[in-house]
């Protein structure tokens, strides 16, 4: 089984490895922040509780082989966000997705791009498939604008977990048959 888990890996700025429990006081201010959740869907629980159920989702999906990574700044250790590859079904299709996540004061600085960047490298470079999605809200222009940065064009609207998303999708160019 393929492993779609980026572990100890860089890009210039970012160090990825595994989101921890000892992330979860770093993590926790992401849920008090709406414009974080606004796009989320269905979460329920206090903070607190969506901030321990967020690092729980992880463990399982690391131990199904994927699962976003915590995102560390080189040169400071500190959190960012989170970012990487993830097993989706949508409509009725399994797909990969590059999802990412960053802490309200990490915005706005090339972050998500470099990560979501190199988590389409890392899929492509690994052989791991041929093409890879974001699922995107409609209403979230800078995570649009991030896939668009990332090469990925809007494919189509589909619904994820009750929300209407958005399908962007990048193909790999060197499997490409012209």
């Amino acid at each position: 089984m393929k492993s779609f888990i980026i572990e100890d890996a860089e890009s210039d700025r970012l160090h990825f490895r595994k989101v921890t429990q000892s992330d979860y006081d770093a993590w926790l201010p992401f849920f008090y922040n709406a414009e974080s959740t606004r796009f989320l869907g269905t979460f329920d629980g206090t903070n607190e509780e969506r901030c321990q159920s967020w690092i729980d989702r992880m463990n399982w999906r690391y131990d199904n082989d994927n699962g976003l990574m915590a995102l560390i700044d080189k040169t400071t250790g500190a959190l960012v966000g989170q970012c990487g590859l993830l097993k989706q079904t949508i409509d009725g299709v399994d797909e990969i997705e590059i999802g990412y996540h960053l802490l309200p004061q990490y915005r706005r600085m090339g972050y998500a791009g470099e990560a979501a960047i190199f988590c389409k490298h890392f899929a492509f470079d690994n052989h791991l498939t041929d093409t890879v999605i974001s699922l995107i809200h409609p209403q979230n222009n800078n995570s649009m604008a991030v896939a668009r940065k990332n090469g990925m064009q809007l494919e189509k609207q589909s619904s994820y977990r009750d929300i209407t998303v958005n399908v962007f999708r990048v193909t790999n160019p060197a499997t490409l048959s012209f």
